[in-house]
């Protein structure tokens, strides 16, 4: 398995489910309700949901740029500044449903374009505030690509969740009831 089969296959599944969180949120609050969740925080001093859906976006594009060794494109950096702003520009939830949509159309055709290489190469993966990690591909995928993801991810289901969208595990696993055995599901 190449670290862009194990990346991009996860980053599609959860960016879906993301969407269809963010679906159910609107189907379950009246007018723009919905809306205002974009402003939703966990804590005060942790960024709203809009910027934990655009961080999801960002993360799952930087992954596979820095993968195909690629600098970012001037679209990643407006988006990381859209998130980074998020809290006096939330957005809508249609705002968020069409970065997600962007992100997957990104992510699939990246992941068709990398050849994955040596796991070993080095990436020198470097941060705003001036933080240089130097990584191993393998390293870059297990230890920050793939867990900044699902931070991100977690932390909108949390928000979402703590509003009251009414969202469980199975909204979280979704992706998984294909591969349910035939006559498991328990009854209700």
């Amino acid at each position: 398995m190449t670290l862009t089969d194990l990346l991009a296959p996860t980053y599609v599944q959860m960016l879906k489910a993301l969407s269809a969180w963010l679906t159910k949120a609107q189907a379950q609050m009246p007018g723009d309700t919905a809306d205002a969740l974009m402003s939703a925080r966990l804590a005060p001093d942790m960024f709203p949901l809009s910027t934990q859906v655009r961080f999801a976006c960002v993360q799952a594009q930087e992954g596979l740029y820095r993968l195909k060794g690629e600098a970012f494109p001037p679209a990643l950096t407006q988006l990381l500044d859209e998130g980074r702003d998020a809290g006096e520009r939330p957005g809508t939830i249609a705002d968020a449903q069409a970065r997600i949509a962007q992100t997957l159309a990104l992510v699939e055709a990246l992941a068709a374009q990398i050849a994955d290489g040596d796991p070993d190469r080095m990436i020198a993966h470097d941060l705003p505030m001036g933080l240089v990690f130097d990584l191993t591909a393998e390293q870059f995928a297990r230890d920050w690509a793939m867990p900044q993801f699902y931070f991100h991810i977690m932390t909108a289901y949390a928000i979402l969740r703590r509003e009251g969208v009414e969202l469980g595990k199975a909204d979280y696993v979704a992706h998984m009831f294909p591969f349910l055995r035939p006559g498991t599901m328990p009854q209700s």
